[in-house]
């Protein structure tokens, strides 16, 4: 028996066709006219026309003629792209000519016509019909399809030779004409030849070629379908000329290898064998991915100063992802059909068994297969349409950054942007000063991210960088006054401007590729064409009553979209009680230190658990109304199915089979899928163009700088410089402001300053010029509107200015700038390194000794904004920078402001009057006019209405100008105080390598078991296993009833089978399934309410946890510790406990339940397939965790990727107008591509790796149902139909979940990090904890009596002592000074007596040693005030009196006792009261302003012992007189314990301690002290300048002003 006989015989039900059916047909066909050409077989000859005419209109495109023609039409091109990757030599132009050179290659003309007559002579001696030689007789019909078949076939010999012979440009294009032409032929014979096999009732029509026939179907399926997929595809760079050296493997690998992502394999199982998969182990960055290549793509259709035309950013999008467009609608397209399978397939495979074959056309294996192979090619569509949709996320988040910063290279810093008010797409979280070094410093920024599909990385990347705009006030040492002008206040306009532009590339960024899908033409046309098929196949199924469903649906969707709504509300509400507490806890982490020093460590735990519990109030609210949302979910399509059966059976009184039971289950699931997409992406959407707006906002809207703004032809022509002023420095005739407020573009400034330079004003070529005046007239107005950073408005018909930059401009900002790099780095700024010029600089800007105390030197980091530098520090090195550019011209911005008297005395003598500043120009805003005078050449004096009150020589300027004179001679005194210091104080030495901390430890693998217990008994409370056995059951139960109802369903339809319609009780099934119903929506309702309790109880248990640990810490822990660290802890890290984590917890419970109970149900059913099942079960397992490993790894290194974009940005933009001096902006651009292609390596692999474990779940999952359906047709025994819907719905139900088991199990072992993070917190080194013994007598301290018995310390408990057995008195009431050189043991005393440090020995205080009372009673008995006394935000009422024990009065008494009222005039604008906002850590205030308010707190406290370590930083004469009296006078009940600075502030007191390398060396009156010859007090007075004042002072007399040191 023939392969086609065995095949048709044995099916008793098998229709067998007439074997002349066929040729009859053909006879038929033949004798009806023009009939060849209508066949079939004609198909692939009109596809090989086709082709050739397409080739051959390309080829005359490319023709000389043509392009002469097309020459005359279009502009002709500036740049031809060079083939240059391509080896042979470019010989001839056109195929033409190309051909010629290849034919002469392989051996001429000849050769070649004798391979062809060969190829020809086969043809015929195979197809050669005899005929007779007296007369023409024509092809029959056969004859011409297959002349016709031959022709085909030739030519696509050709296309094949041609293919493999000519240039790479030509082979692509015929190749990809070759296999569309070999599979038109393939797809002709699988409709004539294949088709057939899968049908009861049809025939292959040509069954007479016999074997040739398979053969041939077998070679055209192989050489149309398996070679194109399988053939590596060819590398074509983006841009020729820089093509990569190792192409990316999406760049070559196959068709087949793309769709199902092996090409990723080498990766995946890479990752799966090493701990951590590094960055530099990725494979290389596309073409089509480099950052480069992306600006070259989109620049023309989105920047305005590239091309683009002035429109909505939205359609430069649009245009730039045209193609990404088109692919994602086909790919939508298909995902919709795709869906349909499955439905489709279970119908006709039950209605298939329940007519048992009768009447039925195609196969059953066919709709086996088709369960297996529709949800295949749905899932390849939709992965392909992520594949694509990511691709566009990641390139779209490049090109935004790097338009949103180069167009901020062009800004004028101190416009504002138009929409001031908060909207949407600005994040909520409040500013935490240290938190941008989250980025910077750790793999914090985003390893916080607790999203496992990525999208979440950029939203916590935002929060970090959204508060990288600390203040940027003008902070000088010496003075008092804030500046208020707006020329040079920044805090209003520039901090809010730099906020804004940091919000635009996160949060918004964020908001916009949250919605890409709208972007991406996306899921709205999906649903709806998802909505119209499902109604389609539902009206096909269920006839009317389908709208019966429809209706209900209808009417309930309102619901979830009102509890949407409500939990909108709600989280809004819940964001500002977390906005609140976060920001209590961040103002706690910044100020921990003097929280501990203060012992009020309980206090603010109380208020920061009240905010808590506020917060959590509304989490509860959040949560209940999430669980009414799924409930509602649940019940709406179990109604609406209910309405459509109902209908169906009652009202139009049909049947109800298995087949329309469970195809329209799916149908139903699909379309309520669909319709909760809608509701969930509409917000998403909304918030998008909110984003996209603002983005569009700031590329068109925002105030340029007058280089880039658009100016009227007239004006430039009106003021263009006379070329022999070309080399002048200076100004005529010129008012700038801060903005162009004429375009109507901006809000007005609320001080509308303007800086008039009337008449000429030329600086001096080759000297030192300096800028003085008063706080807020304007000297860095002068350096700004030279640079061109105001906007210049001319006076007049000769108004000019000028700054010639063809020699170079360098800047140094008084607010010191300076990037996250290395010393070194910093001061080089990319210029070339000249060894003998760098140490030059190091010597003259006083940095030698700095580098010293870093143990890595100049290669130490910075840190984020300077992290690890002092003020003074910072300020060094950008003056460091401009004074090693190689620059003609210096414009240096208060650069002495933060630097003490000495080191001001060395730069200025040392550095301006050094051979590195000779014969280049200097122009140097300052206040220390008397110590700079003596360099100075050329003087500007300013007026505080901003305009200049003389320029010249000094003397010609101090003539002219009264209170400059009055200036300088107070000046004289101030610096006579400040000449003597004792010592400077004690830095810290950075770690060895250069990091300025210990590197957060990265947890490799997953989170262990010890963080899980913490949450899971946190979970159960005091009673775990109630809990878990409890939820467990109830969960379980849940899942049980929701498998009985759709069991209920099949069981009700097969009734239909065994009775008559009239004798089943609709009614009776109907109730049954509601009440099923209701029964599982109450135990899910019981469960989760339970589970949410738990995750509350949780939530508070570990925040609680990790605050306490935290305030209990040792002071070494936060030395070693970055606060942002501890905040990220608090904040990010907490926000995944409570959201992500939690519910991921509770969806990995719920999931595995249903996946084990409907594995359960199908193994009920088929008892068979229990080993298939559990197989699969674990082969999916496996898949997901080699993907988690991978994508873990993949996770880190995108995050740690992304923190150093932002960081870079944030840098660049907080140091913009430096960057603009220096010109180099170029530079910054090219190192923003390079970060943002590091960004684009990880993150693209990050998205690839979840196609390729989506892509296997579903073949695994698609597999299993499949075999179960083939099992269940075929297999032995009868199967009711209903038996076997059930069992499919249950196995495409499990097969499903399988995938979004892995996928949610991964996104808990992410969020799961944040609590391993916070369980390491949570068991930090912690201070001794408060007991019931340790509670002091309510009287005490009654006095301040203080005494130290052999009292000896060290940092740490295996550490050198660095006090050795002090022993000594101090009487209650007595003043004691205490000096040293650095490092001799001065701020360890102090804070030995705190207890902060390890001690030995005995310290008693009012007579109690102070080992056995609580640190918290000893701490707020006692109050130090550190050099630099740190403050919290809020009022100065607060700052006083945290907790509001106190009345004004008394807050009033202490201001006035602490001499801040004798510092500041009444009528003073800037006056501080006790409702004056102060800023985080007192950054508005001045140094001076800040002591005297921690002097008025310790006045509040009330303690009788106050440890005052005296600030060195150059506070101004009268703050610091005033801080002096208050402490001479004003506290005359209260032990003060002095760490002098300063001789003169000390030599009155009652006694001096002096300390030497930790021990006691002297301590007695001063007078006594200095009697001894020998003693270390006496030598340090006879060495200063003045010693006479000072002894006469340690006699008795009032040490009088000028007197000092």
């Amino acid at each position: 028996m023939s392969l086609w006989g065995w095949y048709t015989d044995p099916s008793p039900w098998q229709v067998v066709l007439k074997s002349d059916a066929f040729q009859s047909l053909d006879l038929h066909l033949i004798t009806h006219g023009n009939a060849v050409w209508y066949s079939t077989l004609m198909i692939p000859a009109y596809f090989a026309a086709a082709s050739a005419l397409l080739l051959l209109l390309h080829l005359i495109t490319l023709s000389k003629p043509v392009k002469k023609l097309w020459s005359r039409f279009l502009p002709p091109k500036t740049e031809e792209e060079p083939s240059a990757y391509f080896d042979e030599p470019t010989i001839a132009d056109g195929f033409f000519s190309e051909a010629r050179v290849f034919i002469s290659q392989h051996g001429g003309w000849m050769n070649v016509k004798e391979h062809a007559t060969g190829s020809n002579k086969l043809s015929k001696g195979k197809h050669r019909r005899p005929h007779p030689s007296d007369g023409y007789i024509p092809f029959s019909r056969a004859e011409w399809l297959q002349f016709a078949l031959c022709m085909t076939a030739a030519y696509a010999s050709i296309l094949g030779l041609i293919s493999i012979t000519t240039k790479p440009r030509w082979s692509r294009l015929v190749s990809n004409h070759l296999a569309t032409l070999l599979f038109a032929v393939f797809a002709v014979f699988t409709y004539r030849d294949l088709w057939p096999l899968i049908t009861f009732n049809k025939q292959p029509k040509d069954l007479k070629e016999g074997g040739l026939l398979w053969a041939k179907v077998t070679v055209l399926f192989l050489s149309s379908v398996v070679f194109p997929l399988v053939s590596p595809r060819q590398y074509v760079p983006v841009d020729p000329v820089n093509p990569t050296d190792t192409p990316h493997p999406e760049q070559t690998s196959s068709w087949l290898s793309m769709i199902l992502y092996i090409w990723l394999d080498p990766i995946v199982f890479k990752a799966y064998r090493v701990p951590h998969l590094s960055h530099e182990e990725l494979p290389p960055l596309a073409d089509h991915d480099y950052s480069r290549n992306l600006k070259n793509k989109s620049f023309p259709h989105l920047d305005p100063f590239s091309g683009s035309r002035r429109r909505h950013i939205f359609f430069g999008l649009m245009k730039t992802f045209r193609v990404e467009y088109i692919i994602l609608s086909i790919m939508i397209i298909l995902q919709v059909l795709a869906k349909l399978a499955a439905p489709v397939g279970i119908n006709q495979l039950l209605l298939y068994v329940e007519t048992n074959g009768e009447g039925a056309v195609v196969r059953p294996w066919v709709w086996i297969s088709w369960l297996f192979l529709g949800p295949l090619m749905g899932s390849l569509a939709c992965q392909w349409y992520i594949y694509i949709a990511t691709r566009a996320l990641v390139h779209t988040e490049g090109i935004l950054t790097q338009l949103v910063f180069e167009h901020a290279l062009r800004i004028r810093m101190k416009a504002e942007l138009p929409d001031d008010g908060k909207k949407s797409g600005e994040s909520t979280v409040p500013s935490t000063p240290d938190s941008a070094s989250v980025a910077g410093s750790s793999t914090a920024a985003a390893d916080e991210s607790t999203d496992g599909s990525g999208d979440e990385t950029l939203q916590a990347s935002a929060e970090t960088m959204s508060t990288s705009s600390t203040k940027k006030g003008k902070q000088k040492s010496q003075d008092v006054k804030e500046d208020l002008d707006s020329s040079s206040k920044k805090h209003s306009s520039a901090d809010n401007l730099v906020g804004k532009i940091n919000n635009l590339v996160t949060t918004d960024l964020g908001n916009i590729t949250d919605g890409r899908d709208f972007l991406m033409v996306g899921k709205s046309r999906s649903a709806l064409m998802d909505v119209g098929t499902c109604i389609w196949f539902l009206y096909e199924i269920l006839g009317g009553s389908a709208f019966a469903g429809l209706a209900v649906m209808c009417i309930l969707f309102p619901l979830p979209g009102y509890v949407v709504q409500r939990i909108q509300k709600v989280q809004v509400e819940k964001m500002q009680k977390t906005d609140a507490r976060v920001q209590t806890v961040t103002e706690t982490m910044n100020v921990l230190r003097m929280i501990k020093l203060f012992g009020w460590e309980e206090r603010l735990d109380t208020r920061i658990s009240e905010k808590r519990e506020v917060e959590l109030v509304w989490t509860w609210k959040t949560k209940i109304l999430e669980l009414v949302n799924n409930n509602l979910n649940y019940i709406i399509p179990l109604s609406t199915m209910m309405a459509s059966y109902m209908a169906f059976t009652l009202i139009m009184g049909q049947n109800l089979t298995a087949s329309t039971v469970f195809s329209s289950m799916t149908i139903f699931d699909i379309l309520r899928d669909q319709l909760s997409m809608v509701f969930f992406c509409i917000p998403r959407f909304t918030q998008a163009k909110v984003s996209l707006d603002r983005v569009n906002n700031f590329l068109t809207d925002t105030e340029l700088l007058d280089v880039h703004a658009q100016q009227g032809g007239d004006r430039i022509q009106l003021f263009v410089q006379p070329e022999e002023e070309s080399d002048l420095i200076g100004f005529r005739d010129a008012v700038f402001a801060w903005s162009n407020e004429s375009g109507g573009s901006l809000t007005p400034s609320k001080r509308k300053f303007r800086l008039r330079i009337d008449d000429e004003m030329y600086f001096q070529h080759g000297r030192i010029n300096l800028v003085v005046g008063p706080t807020g007239s304007g000297k860095t107005s002068v350096l700004m509107a030279l640079l061109g950073e105001m906007h210049f408005t001319p006076s007049g018909p000769t108004s000019w200015f000028n700054l010639p930059r063809k020699g170079g401009v360098a800047y140094a900002a008084q607010e010191s700038w300076v990037q996250n790099e290395t010393i070194r780095a910093n001061i080089i700024f990319g210029a070339p390194y000249d060894e003998i010029r760098y140490k030059k600089v190091l010597h003259q800007c006083a940095l030698e000794r700095d580098l010293t105390l870093f143990e890595a030197g100049d290669q130490t980091e910075v840190g984020e904004k300077g992290l690890t530098l002092s003020g003074g520090q910072k300020a060094r090195i950008t003056l460091a920078r401009a004074i090693y550019s190689s620059a003609n011209i210096l414009l240096l911005d208060d650069v002495l402001a933060a630097l003490d008297v000495h080191t001001s005395k060395w730069i200025i003598d040392k550095c301006f009057a050094g051979d590195l500043v000779k014969d280049r120009t200097v122009i140097l805003v300052t206040h220390n006019v008397a110590m700079a005078s003596s360099i100075a050449h050329f003087v500007v004096s300013m007026g505080s209405n901003g305009r200049i009150v003389s320029h010249g020589s000094i003397s010609e300027a101090i003539a002219k100008d009264d209170k400059l004179a009055a200036e300088m001679a107070k000046e004289q005194e101030v610096l006579a105080q400040e000449a003597q210091v004792v010592d400077t104080p004690e830095e810290p030495k950075a770690k060895s390598d250069g990091k300025l901390v210990i590197a957060e430890e990265i947890a490799e693998g997953h989170v262990s078991w010890p963080a899980f217990k913490l949450y899971l008994t946190g979970l159960g409370g005091n009673y775990p296993m109630t809990f878990w056995v409890a939820f467990l059951a109830l969960m379980g139960l849940t899942d049980f009833l929701n498998t009985v109802q759709t069991w209920f369903l099949g069981y009700w339809a097969s009734q239909y089978e065994h009775h008559l319609p009239s004798e089943v009780n609709v009614k009776f099934y109907l109730s049954g399934y509601a009440l099923l119903m209701l029964s599982g929506c109450l135990m899910y309702s019981v469960g989760y309410y339970m589970y949410y309790r738990g995750s509350m109880r949780a939530s508070r248990t570990i925040h609680k946890k990790l605050v306490q640990s935290v305030l209990g810490t040792t002071l070494r822990w936060l030395d070693t510790t970055p606060t942002s660290r501890v905040i990220t802890r608090c904040t990010q890290d907490i926000r995944a406990i409570d959201g992500p984590f939690a519910q991921g917890i509770g969806w990995v419970v719920e999931l595995s339940l249903t996946m084990i109970v409907k594995l359960g149900a199908v193994v009920a059913m088929t008892p068979v397939f229990l080993a298939p099942g559990l197989f699969i079960g674990l082969l999916g397992g496996w898949i997901g965790r080699i993907y988690m490993k991978a994508q873990l790894s993949v996770k880190r290194e995108m995050s740690n990727a992304k923190a150093p974009v932002l960081g870079h940005f944030g840098a660049a933009i907080a140091g913009l107008t430096s960057i603009r001096a220096y010109g180099a902006e170029e530079a910054f651009k090219q190192e923003s591509l390079n970060r943002i292609d590091r960004y684009t390596k990880s993150a693209r692999m990050f998205y690839n790796l979840n196609r390729w474990v989506c892509v296997r779940i579903d073949i695994i999952g698609g597999g299993f149902s499949a075999g179960l359906a083939a099992y269940l047709v075929y297999g032995r025994g009868a199967h009711e139909a209903s038996n076997i819907g059930f069992s499919l719905n249950m196995a495409v139900g499990f097969s499903s979940m399988i995938l979004w088991w892995v996928r949610i199990l991964n996104e808990v072992e992410v969020s799961g990090n944040s609590l391993e993070r916070i369980d390491s917190y949570i068991k930090i080194e912690q201070e001794p904890k408060s007991t019931e013994s340790g509670q002091p007598p309510a009287y005490w301290p009654a006095s301040g009596d203080l005494r130290v018995e052999n009292l000896s310390a060290r940092y740490s408990l295996d550490g050198p002592q660095v006090l050795q057995d002090l022993s000594f008195h101090i009487k209650s009431g007595e003043r004691v000074g205490i000096v040293g050189r650095t490092g001799s043991g001065k701020s360890s005393l102090t804070l030995s007596l705190l207890r902060c440090i390890f001690t030995e020995g005995n310290v008693y205080y009012d007579g109690i040693p102070t080992s056995g009372i609580n640190l918290n009673a000893l701490r707020s008995n006692v109050t130090i005030i550190p050099q630099i006394p740190e403050l919290l935000s809020g009022t100065l009422r607060q700052n006083l009196d945290l907790f509001d024990q106190h009345d004004d009065a008394v807050l009033y008494d202490a201001l006035r006792a602490a001499g801040l009222f004798s510092v500041q005039d009444e009528s003073e604008e800037a006056r501080l009261t006790l409702d004056s906002a102060i800023a985080s850590g007192g950054g508005n205030l001045s140094v001076g302003q800040r002591q005297i308010l921690a002097l008025a707190r310790a006045m509040v406290r009330g303690s009788k012992l106050l440890i005052l370590d005296e600030a060195t930083s150059a506070i101004d004469f009268k703050t610091d007189s005033a801080i002096q009296s208050s402490l001479r006078n004003e506290l005359h009940n209260v032990t003060q314990i002095i760490v002098a600075h300063r001789l003169q502030t000390i030599i009155d007191a009652d006694k001096i301690m002096v300390l030497d390398a930790g021990k006691l060396v002297e301590f007695g009156s001063p007078w006594e002290l200095l009697q001894n010859e020998q003693g270390m007090l006496r030598a340090l007075v006879d060495e200063s300048g003045d010693k006479e004042a000072l002894y006469a002072a340690a006699q008795g007399e009032p040490l009088t002003i000028g007197e000092s040191l």
